[in-house]
């Protein structure tokens, strides 16, 4: 019967004491009879196929009964709707009094109609590659490769094609870590591939302004002390605890080179806890002084102004090559406010070491690491500017997760901890907001909002325009 109805047709049930299903299913039988005449006679219709089993699920509580029930039905639209409304001629159930009320009835047909669509949507988007780049992703795919292909060898060492000739290196622990600073624009870091830093490495760093940029482990404090101890590191700088260079985005490098503080400050107890005094530094907001007196010698320098900053102290400029040529250099202030992002060119007060791609990094970098943007933002990214992606939000609304369109449905159903907001850019689909309830997941915020054959009542589904508007 299932196979071939075309209506349910769902109905509530209350009644004044305590009645099981037996007792429903008998009411219905003995006080529709001859109800509606032979035609419509609901034993016959059984019998026939044309109306399904009586499906009904009913409690008790406190005295009382109430529950639901569902019949399927064959019969056309106005015989179904007939045989609907005798049911709520049932004034007894049992001994008890009850009242049945038809709640919906729905076209089986209809909700088939509408999981083919989802259906074929799905693969719409997973069989045919059709997507069409704009010419600024063009660009912009063009630009990572050139820079990926970039990679060059200094003396046997994955290495960027300005490690060469640049007065200021990053030094970083393997190929992965200069290939991501290549993809960001970073062109002069060099690998030391292990934690024996190789002779090219140590000599190298006795010609130049050096920072250390390592992975947030104890093997990046190992690196950095057996460096210390062979060549000459003039500034340090670590990725978050736990985590790798090669894994850190854009604005996470551009923070954490941002945030580098002088070697020579950080106080060296034998424990090597590097991490921890780097950590502090850039805690305080005070930037540590340049141990270098004299910046290295070329054909253009940039000097402190000749009376030093207003505290008096007498803060050194590095230099770095300009991009195109040999003879430029560029200068960068750090502000007094270490987790600020905002860089002024002009200043003269407590310089850091820059190359002139890190000035561009940083200049674009996102607003500060403790400010987070509110949910219309994260609709603004996500939805208004056309990212095809969907965001997971955490309740603070921190990013837990950002993926394509296509994969939400996985990464939400699997995502741990689970999210408690969704941000997609596309139709919040009937199989979106179920996933979302059985995850907990309390609001979604799409594009458009699904047609639903019941939608789950723990789910907010909201639009973009309703919180952009």
């Amino acid at each position: 019967m299932d196979d071939t109805a075309k209506y349910l047709i769902h109905a509530s049930i209350s009644a004044d004491g305590v009645v099981e299903r037996s007792d429903v299913v008998g009411a219905i039988f003995g006080q529709t009879e001859g109800l509606l005449g032979d035609e419509l006679d609901l034993r016959d219709l059984q019998q026939s196929s044309k109306v399904g089993r009586i499906d009904v699920q009913i409690d008790s509580e406190n005295g009382h009964s109430f529950g639901q029930m569902t019949i399927a039905s064959s019969l056309d639209k106005a015989e179904t709707a007939i045989l609907a409304a005798s049911l709520e001629t049932l004034t007894r159930v049992g001994p008890c009094q009850a009242v049945i009320e038809v709640t919906n009835i729905e076209d089986v047909r209809e909700a088939k109609r509408r999981m083919v669509v989802e259906r074929a949507k799905e693969l719409l988007t997973e069989s045919f590659d059709d997507t069409v780049m704009t010419s600024t992703e063009i660009l912009e795919e063009v630009k990572e490769s050139v820079r990926v292909e970039d990679i060059t060898e200094y003396q046997g060492l994955p290495a960027g094609p300005r490690v060469a000739d640049s007065d200021a290196i990053i030094v970083v622990e393997g190929r992965a870590d200069v290939l991501t600073l290549l993809r960001y624009g970073i062109k002069n870091a060099v690998a030391v591939e292990g934690t024996n830093v190789p002779d090219a490495v140590a000599g190298l760093t006795q010609e130049r302004t050096v920072t250390a940029f390592l992975d947030g482990d104890r093997g990046g404090e190992l690196i950095l002390r057996e460096l210390s101890q062979v060549g000459d590191v003039d500034y340090v700088a670590f990725a978050p605890d736990g985590r790798s260079v090669e894994d850190l985005d854009r604005a996470s490098v551009v923070r954490a080179l941002r945030n580098k503080v002088a070697f020579s400050s950080l106080p060296d107890d034998g424990d090597g806890d590097f991490r921890a005094a780097v950590a502090a530094a850039n805690g305080t907001g005070e930037a540590p002084p340049d141990p270098r007196t004299e910046s290295p010698t070329t054909e253009a320098s940039s000097t402190p102004p000749a009376d030093g900053p207003a505290n008096g102290s007498a803060d050194a400029v590095s230099e770095a090559p300009a991009e195109g040529g040999s003879g430029g250099t560029v200068a960068v202030e750090k502000p007094a406010d270490a987790a600020s992002t905002r860089v002024d060119a002009d200043a003269a007060t407590d310089p850091d070491v820059f190359t002139e791609a890190e000035v561009e990094a940083v200049a674009e970098a996102v607003e500060p690491a403790d400010e987070r943007p509110s949910l219309a933002d994260h609709v603004q990214a996500v939805i208004a500017d056309e990212s095809g992606m969907a965001r997971l939000l955490d309740g603070d609304l921190g990013i837990d997760d950002e993926v394509a369109v296509e994969k939400v449905y996985d990464t939400v159903e699997y995502a741990d901890p689970a999210p408690e907001i969704v941000v997609v850019d596309g139709e919040a689909s009937q199989k979106l907001v179920d996933i979302a309830a059985q995850r907990g997941v309390g609001h979604v915020v799409a594009r458009s909002a699904g047609e639903y054959v019941k939608k789950p009542v723990s789910v907010r589904v909201r639009t973009a325009n309703q919180l952009l508007d």
